[in-house]
């Protein structure tokens, strides 16, 4: 270790699991749910006071169905802390590896499911496959505090063959992990399984692209020494969990701190079909299932192109050994075009600059869909996070007609509508740890004497002073930014420095006010809050995410209204798109995009970039 945010190494995982062993609280039916690293204090990182190190873990006793969150000193070798939890209070702890293939057994053994699926002309139960799904919390009797999934299934015909094509619908398990056997069948209706292929490694491959080849013979310009990235003024220390994925750490420009840490620590996807067998489609990726868990091995010319380096990660298996996700990060440079360019009418002088950005980046497979976090620096100053959406929509039977909440993309095949809600938490530091907020709107002005021809164009600035009034609705009508502002240190002009949060304004959580949804996915309400830093508030959905009845997170964070004007502040943003699937969705979907922009606003003097140098043969004079 040679920093105290650097991420966990295996030996760290194999030290913590001995000293739970000699504590006595692993048996052989003891299970890791998660594990990650117990970050040190801010203020102790700051001071540079920080010492030793700690985990986390989530213990899950699969025999029983006790749950534990245990804190373990590696340094001490010893159990800092262990809470048991109230499975009906507090919810149940993230899906385990072994879950998958448990409930593929369990499904398959079950009389009442098999008769059911041969009702529906499959007569080859070995073509079956089963998806275990988050529960989700719904008041059902009889549910509470049980350690619960609700399986979906589809036919796969052959080894290639693309099983989200053929969904069983009308179908749906409820399972009980502990107990071991399903507790329940919703069997709504006897529904065709659509039967068109879905196999797109068939498909023929054009032959008309040619290639694109991006070399830097002298290497690239970044310098990684361990986790610690450098580029262009740029610093940034590189994390990675298998809860959030990859989190990034004490980001600064020119020695000048911006954020002490970001990461997308949840993303809900709820789905809008009400039927009996699918109201429950509702999936907290991060919190149900680790998206880091799921990190792909990353390969040259396949996901990253260009001159690239590579990280991995290490994450924790079911019984608490360290497992390394080869490849998992890819750092690398981009040349994205025009960073600025002037030809002058009064000198006769044309000039050009190229812009560039340091990519930091990760893709994660979670079920059906597949994920890739980009994070941008730029040489302006500039950071920005897109998040790239592929992989394959979930599928239903289509039952024909104009269907109101799902797209017919294939014959009889039916992708329903939901939406992608990331959270992203940005604990902010501009120039200091005193930071506030400021909402900005553009709008123009009445005629009037101080107007009289009507073109006013003015703003208005309102500090966000408190948590109460801090959650905030983007308003792509007025323009709205919200605008992160040091008050610690003014520029030359005496303005405050400061980065501008520039969202991309699209609809928060749709489910009904009222809904266990709701009251689950309360951060998705809105797309900005600010809290003030807490150590202990780091999930926007809480803690414990699965099977939880609502209430945790952000609504309980705020509901302290504490002072947020001039204090060490946390920024959270919601974004994501709503999906109502296209044909051309299918049966692999395009990359589609969302994320967020932070600009500088008076952090810098002037244009930082006026020192690029310029492109071969751009400079030239104007006749």
């Amino acid at each position: 270790m040679t920093h105290p945010l650097d991420p966990l190494s295996a030996d760290e995982y194999l030290v913590a699991r001995d000293v739970l062993d000699k504590a006595g609280l692993l048996t052989p039916t003891t299970r890791f749910a998660y594990v990650g690293l117990e970050e040190p204090p801010k203020q102790d990182v700051l001071n540079g006071t920080a010492r030793g190190r700690a985990l986390r873990a989530y213990l899950i006793d699969v025999a029983t169905g006790e749950l534990a969150d245990v804190v373990v000193s590696v340094s001490r070798a010893e159990v800092v802390r262990r809470h048991v939890l109230d499975p009906a209070r507090d919810g149940q702890l993230p899906i385990l590896d072994e879950d998958f293939v448990k409930v593929d057994e369990i499904v398959h053994a079950d009389p009442g499911w098999q008769d059911a699926v041969r009702r529906r002309g499959i007569t080859d139960l070995g073509t079956v496959r089963v998806c275990p799904l988050t529960a989700g919390w719904y008041g059902h009797a009889g549910e509470e505090g049980r350690r619960i999934v609700r399986v979906l299934a589809f036919v796969q015909e052959y080894p290639s063959d693309l099983a989200w094509a053929h969904p069983i619908d009308g179908l749906a398990a409820y399972v009980d992990l502990v107990e071991g056997r399903v507790y329940r069948l919703i069997d709504e209706a006897v529904l065709p399984v659509p039967g068109e292929s879905g196999d797109y490694s068939q498909v023929e491959p054009r032959t008309t692209l040619r290639p694109i080849e991006i070399t830097q013979p002298d290497g690239p310009s970044f310098r990684l020494d361990g986790n610690l990235l450098e580029w262009q003024g740029w610093s940034v220390r590189i994390g990675f969990d298998a809860r959030e994925g990859l989190t990034l750490h004490q980001l600064s420009v020119d020695g000048r701190p911006v954020i002490y840490r970001a990461s997308v620590p949840e993303m809900v996807v709820p789905y809008g079909d009400p039927g009996p067998a699918r109201y429950f489609q509702t999936y907290f990726d991060n919190g149900e299932y680790l998206i880091g868990k799921f990190a792909n091995s990353l390969e040259l010319g396949c996901d990253c192109l260009g001159e690239i380096t590579y990280l991995d990660a290490t994450v924790a298996d079911d019984h608490g050994r360290p497992r390394t996700i080869r490849n998992a990060v890819c750092l690398h440079e981009e040349d994205v075009g025009i960073g600025w360019k002037h030809t002058d009418i009064f000198d006769g002088s044309s000039r050009t600059r190229r812009r560039r950005r340091l990519v930091i980046s990760f893709f994660t497979t979670v079920g059906n869909y597949d994920y890739g976090y980009y994070w941008y620096l730029y040489l302006d100053g500039t950071i920005e996070l897109e998040v790239k959406l592929t992989g394959v929509i979930w599928t239903s039977s289509h039952p024909g007609g104009d269907y109101p909440y799902a797209t017919e993309v294939a014959p009889g095949l039916g992708a329903p509508a939901h939406q992608h809600l990331f959270g992203a938490r940005l604990d902010m530091m501009v120039d200091g740890t005193g930071n506030a907020v400021d909402e900005i709107d553009v709008h123009g002005l009445p005629i009037g004497p101080d107007n009289p021809y009507g073109n006013a164009l003015t703003r208005t600035i309102t500090r966000l002073s408190r948590e109460s009034g801090a959650t905030r609705l983007a308003d792509p009508a007025r323009g709205r930014v919200w605008r992160i502002a040091s008050t610690e240190r003014n520029n030359r002009l005496g303005q405050p420095t400061a980065y501008v949060l520039h969202p991309q304004p699209a609809p928060v959580l749709l489910a009904a006010e009222g809904s266990t949804l709701h009251g689950r996915a309360g951060f998705a309400t809105k797309h900005l809050w600010v809290t003030r830093y807490d150590e202990a508030e780091r999930y926007p959905a809480g803690d414990y995410v699965n099977q939880h009845p609502g209430g945790a997170g952000l609504p309980g964070y705020v509901a302290a209204d504490r002072d947020v004007d001039g204090q060490d502040i946390v920024v959270w943003h919601t974004f994501g798109p709503t999906h109502f699937p296209r044909t051309e969705d299918w049966p692999v979907m395009p990359v589609e995009s969302c994320g967020f922009t932070l600009r500088p606003a008076g952090f810098f003097d002037r244009n930082p970039t006026l020192d690029l140098p310029e492109p071969d043969h751009c400079h030239r004079h104007v006749t």
